[in-house]
């Protein structure tokens, strides 16, 4: 008996209360799957009237006897998941098994250095609005065929090939045009190989993991961050995240074909938000945006932002 997948996209630029509605259906179904984004967007789920806000980790990680995963379209920040991990065990709540996929690409450290001087670059008028947690240019480097991807953290001597080719490269960029100081290779050498010790116990096939959930009658829910107008194709272009947030990308973002998809919840509220730059056409800068970002309590779960 094939099990039932679900996913649930945010309809709007994202923090609709996807979380929310996450926790309210995760008692029916056994497997948790994120698929794209990164530490960039928070998920805020409150759980036996305790609140826990996951920037990487899916939603389900609170649940005991489920399968959380992370797919191959996420890009992971290993320092911000492995804090993640631990505030978790520290207070007893990891009651999830958690895999990641090692396909999956890693947000390095210059990676955020670039992301800021590409944002200070753009000068005023022009800027993304980023949070400057190198999420951009890890996506660049994914499409760039350069990237270096969670199994290569497991492997010292495909580590240090990947990762001298980066900085020579980075090193360039960030001194000859940003002016900045370049990245030193046995720092993050030294720190990329460390993660790795501490995510091999993690590291799967997710998309196998989750062929044989699904193929054996388990209910999955696949998650992603961010929403349908922060789409790096379909939404308000270049004002965008670097990612997929659609249903599709969870197709994409997990290894699941299509045809497995039973049903796609889209989640709104009922007045729009948006964090960052861009358009935003009914915009309320007066005193009833300000009630409604109070009463709302719309503020960013990652950098703390007022929403517009």
């Amino acid at each position: 008996m094939k099990g039932r997948v679900e996913i649930i996209i945010g309809a709007q630029w994202g923090d609709e209360g996807k979380g929310r509605v996450v926790d309210a259906l995760g008692n029916r179904v056994e497997v948790f799957a994120r698929y794209q984004g990164g530490a960039n967007a928070g998920h805020t789920v409150i759980v036996e009237g305790e609140k826990y806000v996951f920037h990487l980790l899916p939603s389900g990680m609170l649940y005991p006897c489920k399968l959380c995963a992370i797919g191959n379209g996420v890009v992971v920040d290993p320092e911000q998941l492995l804090q993640e991990l631990s505030t978790l065990q520290e207070q007893g709540k990891d009651r999830a098994r958690l895999i990641i996929s090692g396909s999956a690409h890693v947000v390095m450290p210059y990676h955020k250095i670039l992301d800021k001087a590409e944002e200070q670059f753009r000068g005023k008028g022009k800027k993304i609005g980023t949070t400057g947690r190198g999420i951009g240019p890890c996506y660049v480097d994914k499409f760039n065929r350069c990237g270096i991807r969670i199994e290569d953290l497991l492997d010292a001597d495909v580590l240090r090939d990947k990762l001298s080719f980066n900085l020579d490269a980075k090193n360039l960029l960030l001194t000859k045009v940003y002016g900045t100081e370049p990245v030193a290779f046995d720092e993050v050498y030294s720190k990329a190989l460390a993660w790795g010790q501490s995510l091999a116990p993690y590291v799967a096939d997710v998309s196998l993991a989750l062929h044989e959930a699904i193929t054996s009658g388990k209910g999955v829910l696949l998650e992603g961050a961010q929403g349908t107008l922060l789409d790096v194709d379909h939404g308000t272009y270049p004002f965008v995240t670097s990612s997929s947030p659609i249903a599709a990308g969870g197709c994409v973002g997990l290894g699941v074909g299509p045809s497995d998809v039973d049903r796609v919840i889209g989640v709104v509220k009922a007045y729009c938000t948006r964090v960052g730059e861009g358009p935003f056409t009914t915009e309320d800068l007066g005193n009833e945006g300000t009630r409604l970002r109070e009463r709302g309590g719309e503020f960013g779960a990652t950098t703390g932002r007022p929403r517009r």
